[in-house]
């Protein structure tokens, strides 16, 4: 039968982002050939640590933790640290243009692995990065999803609402947790950015119920915020989302 999804390996990259500048991220192929690829933007201030912890750490972060589910749904998936020149973290970073200079060179590389649409993913403060290097004209993903969209002010950082969302002519899904009790990503707020979105050629939220108690914090990742305990469903609805897009 097909691999469990915690028997595909990761594989720790470094790449070469700008002058001087490595971004280090984990490959994790899918069991057959990919039908896309994702970019996994985290959380927080995004500092992983990836070649310190190595491909078998598991993490806490929504997305870093259902890595390999990602791709058991037929993805190619590259989750994605912070560069060398800010490995203390992000910051205001994400919405940068050496940012997006960054995370162009990731999908690049990916569209160079395998010739399938390139999706960002984001989730909470990776949404900011997402919707950011989302406006890019040139060397852009084809797809966006955000996933407990910030929207309220975050320690002097932009939010996804400062943002010019109708710079973005690309396909995007917004997913939330209809529970998230973060103060930063009211799932209503989240839907009302549809609106903004008049670029996007296809837009849809997506509200996720149910889970697990939340043994974290509300804006940590062991709650409804993180999608706790309905993981396997949060990231099949975000992988179908993306073959039907795909299949237009």
């Amino acid at each position: 039968g097909a691999p469990a999804p915690r028997d595909l390996p990761d594989r720790l990259v470094s790449l070469a982002t700008r002058p001087g500048v490595t971004v280090d991220l984990f490959l994790v192929r899918p069991p057959g050939k990919p039908v896309a690829s994702v970019v996994l933007l985290t959380g927080g201030e995004g500092n992983l640590g990836l070649a310190r912890r190595g491909p078998t750490w598991v993490g806490g972060n929504f997305l870093v933790r259902t890595r390999r589910l990602f791709a058991a749904q037929g993805l190619l998936v590259a989750v994605v640290d912070t560069p060398s020149d800010h490995a203390g973290g992000y910051g205001s970073f994400r919405t940068s243009d050496a940012h997006a200079t960054d995370i162009a060179a990731v999908i690049a590389w990916l569209r160079q692995q395998a010739a399938v649409p390139v999706w960002l993913v984001g989730t909470s403060m990776g949404t900011v990065s997402a919707a950011a290097v989302g406006q890019l004209t040139q060397g852009g993903p084809d797809g966006l999803v955000l996933t407990s969209t910030v929207t309220r002010e975050t320690r002097g950082s932009a939010n996804v609402a400062d943002l010019d969302l109708g710079q973005i002519k690309l396909p995007t899904l917004i997913v939330a947790h209809r529970s998230d009790a973060c103060r930063s990503s009211p799932p209503r707020e989240a839907e009302r950015l549809l609106k903004r979105l008049t670029a996007a050629p296809k837009t849809a939220f997506i509200q996720i119920e149910g889970g697990k108690s939340p043994r974290s914090e509300p804006c940590d990742a062991f709650s409804q915020h993180g999608y706790y305990g309905v993981e396997d469903q949060t990231v099949r609805v975000i992988a179908d989302w993306i073959k039907a897009t795909r299949a237009k």
